[in-house]
């Protein structure tokens, strides 16, 4: 799975930073060109909880290379796009679709027991950034070659047909449920258990992937099941944890939305500059995926503690950002930045995960997806309106969201080290 998040970030990080131009070349206007980026995010907003929910109904398999191969076609017809109505109906599958590592996500959280999946979850995130630090360089190469925004368009699509043949020679009726329950035998169980409710929930995967033909057989019942699932998840008493990620989402989107303009204005700066700070940023951001196993075990793999700590300390970097008065502090704010923000991101997918119970976690990731597109359609036009009082505005307001976050947080804390009492984990 690891090998399939590489190539899927590697891939579309060679397509994406071409876009722009590509569609600018196509003869689009900028509004044009925003409007068709905009229907993107939408689409994303919306499909990300539906497909999400799809696939804990109908197994991990089909959905995925559902997604995959629906990717793919998007990718190709990127590739065929000589016109700007070819290029938006190409981004109609890939908007609809593209929740590939969510899936993976999940699929790992149904592979791996409550203790181990915050450090699963860290090198998974390590192995698609390294895709993501390495894809521009790659697409910028190709470029230079005759109609090289076509050619990377079709690797791309290559690229995620490869990876539907890895996920189908996955071995989906091998998931060593026998040595897992040995394991359990040899530790102390409680009806609580996190290895229990692992156990089970692989049993219940299995049953659904029985099931899912005949589910295949009425895409009525479907719908009707993702309608239920998605009511479970908006009657359940989970909103403060989807509020603390979408207002940290916020607050580091607003850190990043003028970086390179702020760096210019305050310390005279080129933007080269600011683009090997972010690529440093990003590198770091790798090494702090690797790290989250000993991090984990330092903190006796407490994730609501480690998210707490990584939150404050957010807030306090991008506070150290916005009052910087030097270049030297935005690089100091930069390298710890990248190690929190890694984190927490981490980790409070598995907070969700935890209180909403492995049995949804498709769902729960798919909402988790959704409230981070909201944060990114919200993020511009907030920086937009801080910047018209100073260049520093953006990030002085997401530290006052992080702070926000932080005292949620706080306000719930008996609920999330009790792993929480909640309605949909019940259900």
């Amino acid at each position: 799975l690891f090998l399939p998040s590489f190539q899927d970030l590697f891939g579309v990080s060679m397509v994406v930073p071409l876009m722009n131009l590509h569609i600018k070349s196509l003869g689009a206007s900028h509004t044009v060109a925003g409007i068709i980026g905009s229907l993107y995010g939408t689409m994303q907003l919306f499909s990300s909880t539906f497909v999400g929910c799809w696939s804990d109904i109908v197994g991990r398999r089909y959905s995925l290379l559902a997604c995959i191969l629906l990717s793919a076609l998007g990718y190709f017809l990127l590739g065929t796009s000589t016109t700007v109505f070819l290029f938006a109906i190409s981004r109609v599958p890939v908007g609809i679709f593209k929740h590939t590592l969510s899936i993976s996500k999940a699929l790992l959280s149904d592979l791996v027991s409550e203790r181990d999946r915050p450090l699963v979850m860290g090198h998974f995130n390590a192995a698609s950034s390294v895709g993501f630090i390495l894809g521009p360089v790659v697409g910028g190469y190709l470029t230079e070659l005759e109609d090289g925004f076509y050619q990377t368009s079709f690797v791309c699509a290559s690229i995620f047909l490869l990876n539907a043949c890895l996920v189908w020679m996955l071995p989906w009726s091998e998931e060593n449920t026998g040595n897992r329950e040995h394991q359990q035998g040899n530790e102390g169980t409680d009806s609580f258990s996190a290895k229990a409710n692992h156990d089970l929930h692989l049993k219940s995967a299995n049953n659904g992937a029985v099931a899912s033909d005949s589910l295949f057989r009425s895409p009525w019942i479907q719908v009707a099941t993702v309608l239920k699932r998605i009511k479970g998840v908006a009657c359940s008493d989970l909103w403060d944890i989807f509020l603390v990620r979408l207002l940290m989402s916020v607050a580091i989107l607003l850190y990043y939305s003028n970086f390179s303009l702020a760096l210019e204005e305050r310390f005279g700066v080129k933007p080269l500059f600011a683009g090997y700070l972010m690529s440093y940023s990003s590198a770091l951001g790798v090494l702090a995926g690797c790290l989250l196993g000993p991090i984990t075990r330092l903190y006796q793999h407490n994730t609501y503690r480690i998210l707490l700590h990584s939150s404050t300390l957010t807030c306090t970097l991008i506070l150290l950002y916005a009052s910087a008065l030097s270049i030297w502090m935005v690089v100091l704010s930069s390298t710890f930045l990248a190690f929190s923000t890694t984190i927490g991101r981490t980790c409070i997918i598995d907070l969700e995960l935890t209180l909403g119970g492995n049995e949804a976690s498709g769902t729960l990731l798919g909402v988790g997806q959704s409230v981070t597109s909201v944060g990114r359609i919200v993020a511009p036009l907030l920086s937009g309106i801080a910047q018209e009082f100073s260049p520093c505005g953006p990030p002085t307001l997401g530290a006052g969201l992080a702070l926000v976050a932080i005292l949620i947080m706080n306000m719930k804390k008996q609920k999330y080290c009790s792993h929480g009492n909640v309605k949909l984990k019940n259900q």
